[in-house]
């Protein structure tokens, strides 16, 4: 089941926040793990419009990381574009409180959404990551280009770092690196594996090991 059928089932059967839950405690379990056995690697989840909704996710977050002791730099957090939008001010807030507790924040998806700029200058992001719609036509469309081309213009602007996820191939690799995109996601790189495949990938390409 892709992820795009099991979330809308986790949402309306209620399900959504337990999950999203168990999630973040797994995930900083497994990072303070590699953590301990000299593998510092950034883990990154996506939070969803369910965690976002309630207040305790700052407490939830504090405590995942105080029961994994897992150093709050190495967790990473992402939400849309769309989430932002829905109420600027208060995700302004929650985002204050979580950049409090030492961990990175992301936008996922950046350029599908509908981020205001007024807004996003004043979210305290760390990684803006451009969508895989945009990426999937470079180097050839000129348009994807552009869109790729500007922004990474507004991250460097804002000081923000940019990950391109869904990248698949050398020529794209090439492009994004001459453009000055800091991070990439995608097959090219590697496909989602269990932890001990995980594990063997990223000690295989150290130092510059890097886990999403």
């Amino acid at each position: 089941m892709s992820p795009g059928e099991f979330i809308p089932l986790a949402e309306d059967t209620g399900l959504i926040g337990d999950i999203g839950r168990w999630v973040l405690h797994e995930a900083c379990r497994q990072g303070a793990y590699w953590n301990d056995h000299s593998l510092p690697v950034r883990i990154s989840i996506n939070l969803s419009v369910e965690q976002l909704r309630h207040a305790d996710i700052v407490d939830d977050v504090c405590q995942a990381l105080e029961a994994s002791a897992l150093p709050p730099e190495l967790l990473e957090l992402e939400i849309t574009e769309t989430m932002m939008a829905a109420d600027p001010e208060a995700i302004i807030t929650l985002l204050r409180a979580l950049k409090n507790l030492g961990v990175s924040l992301a936008v996922d998806d950046f350029g599908t959404g509908y981020s205001s700029m007024n807004y996003l200058k004043r979210f305290p992001l760390d990684y803006l990551k451009i969508d895989r719609s945009f990426i999937e036509g470079i180097p050839a469309d000129p348009d994807d280009c552009a869109i790729i081309r500007a922004i990474v213009a507004l991250a460097q602007g804002l000081k923000v770092r940019t990950v391109a996820e869904g990248v698949e191939t050398p020529d794209q690799l090439a492009y994004l690196r001459a453009l000055g995109v800091d991070e990439i996601q995608g097959f090219l790189i590697a496909r989602p594996a269990p932890a001990d495949d995980t594990e063997t990938f990223l000690r295989s390409r150290e130092p510059q090991a890097h886990s999403n």
